[in-house]
């Protein structure tokens, strides 16, 4: 009984530590690669980059898509406001997961699998961005970024996950972006920094020998069930040496004064600013940004709730004041391509090494379906000017995560696999 007891009180301890360890904070962080500091300015070859735009209710499916395919493809309503950038992106139809749930099968947008049901996948409902943020953010101070809200439906935006099944709170206003970005810490900050990396090390260490001895006395079940939380704990030190590594360097000097937070809507080209900035400065190379439940119609002068908007049933009134919301987000969205083609490297436009997804997890609102999503994907090579129309059934469909594999290999991330793929797409 007393070995019992003590193998319960071993687990109970590792448990609490590490979940305490494994802070929404600390999620962002991924994993360390070899390097010791922050990347010579001398690279040989462009970085890769990957930015997704998602929209929590979806768009109107027959104003979003065209009829035929190619690059002859009529301009729409929804996407009229791409047409200065046409030649830049490519438009994509009859790509999904295969899921369903409605508003709780969103989340599944960057990754394809249904949080409770990812237990037993070995990289959990990892996202696309998070899985690029373990490969290729270990060179930057912010392996990724999160950008959202944390109110509206279901709890606010959960487009971005680990692998351990953790979801990546977001950055949810300009002002707090700004100071990540740019706001050094003091003296005293670092300070503090440093000695709470020292001690969380310390933790870590001590976890690590309670689990070594624990291992010795548990059966293969149990077993198991420690080696997640070996894993658990490899993580978070790697995290904690990414940011022991930056603690040193000063942040970017600010291109403007910190703006002020006013709301989701008006605050939307500033974020979209401050996220072209975070890719120009090479403070990341990995980025998405949720339009979710913050977004208010008051703020465009319509009174009405989006959400029950997005339940239209075809009415005409409704529909017209939602493509106002979405024609209003399209257009933002296509002045921040437009902005990263006219940042210049010394590889090119800032488009050219990035790919940018945009879209959503729903594809009909009004009916719940998570099913034939809006996909746009521009810069990063896949400037071609066309529409791509895909099988939606049968042994010929293909699985949204299939571009996501590719989007993986065009990003510098040699993968066979990603999610739910059969391949990749071509």
């Amino acid at each position: 009984m007393a070995t019992t007891n003590q193998i319960h009180r071993r687990r109970f301890v590792l448990q609490s530590v590490t979940g305490s360890l494994l802070l929404p904070t600390l999620a962002s962080y991924a994993e360390a690669n070899h390097s010791q500091g922050p990347p010579k300015k001398s690279e040989k070859s462009a970085p890769r980059r990957f930015v997704a735009v998602g929209n929590l209710l979806g768009f109107q499916q027959k104003h979003f898509f065209p009829d035929k395919p190619g690059k002859k493809y009529e301009n729409t309503t929804l996407l009229k406001p791409l047409k200065a950038n046409r030649n830049k992106f490519t438009v994509y139809r009859g790509l999904d997961h295969g899921l369903r749930g409605g508003h709780f099968a969103v989340h599944t947008f960057l990754s394809g699998v249904l949080h409770h049901e990812s237990k037993n996948r070995h990289d959990g409902n990892v996202t696309l961005d998070q899985y690029l943020a373990d490969k290729i953010g270990g060179d930057t101070r912010f392996p990724s970024l999160t950008v959202g809200s944390e109110g509206g439906i279901h709890g606010g935006c959960q487009l971005s996950w680990t692998r351990s099944g953790v979801r990546v709170p977001p950055i949810t206003a300009p002002a707090e972006l700004f100071e990540k970005l740019f706001i050094s810490d003091t003296t005293k900050q670092r300070a503090r920094k440093v000695r709470d990396t020292h001690l969380q090390k310390s933790i870590l260490d001590s976890v690590l020998e309670e689990a070594g001895d624990l291992s010795q006395r548990i059966n293969r079940e149990d077993r198991n069930k420690l080696d997640e939380y070996f894993s658990s704990i490899r993580d978070v030190e790697k995290k904690i040496e990414i940011r022991k590594r930056w603690t040193k360097h000063p942040k970017p000097d600010a291109p403007f004064e910190k703006p002020a937070n006013t709301n989701t809507v008006d605050d939307l080209p500033m974020l979209y600013e401050l996220i072209a900035l975070a890719l120009q400065t090479d403070s990341t190379r990995v980025a998405t940004l949720e339009i979710g439940g913050s977004f208010l119609p008051q703020h465009l002068g319509i009174q009405k709730s989006y959400h029950s908007m997005s339940h239209h049933g075809n009415d005409e009134k409704v529909v017209a004041n939602l493509l106002t919301l979405e024609n209003y987000q399209l257009e933002q969205f296509s002045k921040f391509v437009t902005r990263l083609s006219e940042m210049q490297t010394e590889h090119g436009s800032l488009l050219d090494s990035t790919a940018v997804l945009f879209g959503s997890g729903m594809g009909n609102g009004s009916s719940h379906t998570n099913s034939d999503l809006p996909i746009v994907l521009a810069g990063g090579g896949y400037d071609s000017g066309e529409y791509k129309r895909v099988p939606t059934k049968g042994l010929q469909k293909i699985p949204l995560c299939n571009l996501f594999v590719d989007i993986a290999r065009r990003t510098g991330v040699e993968t066979e696999s990603f999610g739910t793929s059969t391949g990749a797409f071509s």
